[in-house]
């Protein structure tokens, strides 16, 4: 069975930085990507980041470039969102999931991400 299951969020103030992890169990970690998604309040979910864990590749939305950098532990079995220099607009749940040949795994409980002012 698979298992994605998100860590670390909670409050942090603008300007701040959170560390999120994700766990996953039940499928060939190695062969899939990683990709980590938000969802805020009234929007849709939307994709972040992503790593191609067969090549290393990564890629990275616009709106948090240079600011949110994704990584993986394959030993861990474990994906790693660093945010940084948070602002109000990242308030959101984020998720991470994994994909192989197009097809995504089911969506986990998520990690919420809150900015103070």
């Amino acid at each position: 069975e698979v298992h994605l299951v998100e860590s670390g969020g909670g409050l942090v103030q603008a300007g701040g930085s959170v560390r999120l992890s994700c766990a996953a169990s039940g499928f060939s970690f190695d062969d899939y990507s990683i990709g980590w998604f938000r969802q805020a309040p009234g929007k849709e979910r939307e994709g972040v980041s992503c790593i191609n864990n067969k090549d290393g590749s990564t890629f990275t939305v616009d709106s948090v470039k240079g600011r949110f950098t994704i990584s993986t532990d394959s030993a861990k079995r474990t994906a790693s969102l660093q945010l940084n220099d948070l602002k109000p607009e990242d308030t959101a749940v984020y998720y991470c999931n994994a994909h192989y040949q197009g097809v995504f795994e089911s969506w986990g409980r998520g990690t919420q991400v809150s900015l103070s002012s």
